[in-house]
């Protein structure tokens, strides 16, 4: 079966690139991995038209008119893993926990903290990144639409 991909529109801060080129070689290509999937999981989403890649606290985000952010980072502080990040104050962390927790590992209510040695299990996370990108369609839902 073939899915329909849908144009969609990018806007993307040049100021991105520069961060995803400072990583580690041994981070960036799994940075720019959390990338992808963000765009191609946005790419499959119906109400998603438009994406904006941007920086916020110096890390890569993304942005929707009907969602909330998703950023992404990783830190030398902690150089064996890196993360996705939600909003602390949504339901987004607390409903993938419910979902999820024997499949992800996660940092209070704000991340998915993934090792650098892990595989990443695609089809769960694609669940989280649409559930963060379409939040405020989904946030009355029990489990965000999952």
């Amino acid at each position: 079966m073939v899915k329909q991909v849908k144009n969609l529109k990018i806007k993307t801060n040049p100021e991105v690139e520069l961060v995803f080129n400072n990583y580690p070689d041994s981070v960036k290509n799994k940075m720019l991995f959390l990338r992808t999937l963000v765009i191609e999981t946005a790419k499959e989403v119906e109400g998603i038209v438009e994406l904006e890649e941007t920086l916020k606290w110096g890390e890569p985000s993304f942005l929707t008119k009907i969602g909330s952010t998703v950023r992404m980072d990783w830190k030398s502080k902690s150089p064996n893993q890196y993360a996705m990040y939600f909003k602390c104050t949504s339901r987004l962390v607390e409903t993938f926990k419910k979902k999820f927790k024997k499949t992800f590992t996660f940092e209070g209510k704000r991340a998915i903290v993934f090792r650098l040695d892990e595989e990443i299990p695609i089809k769960e996370l694609q669940c989280c990144i649409k559930a963060a990108l379409t939040y405020h369609k989904v946030k009355h839902l029990p489990t965000l639409g999952i």
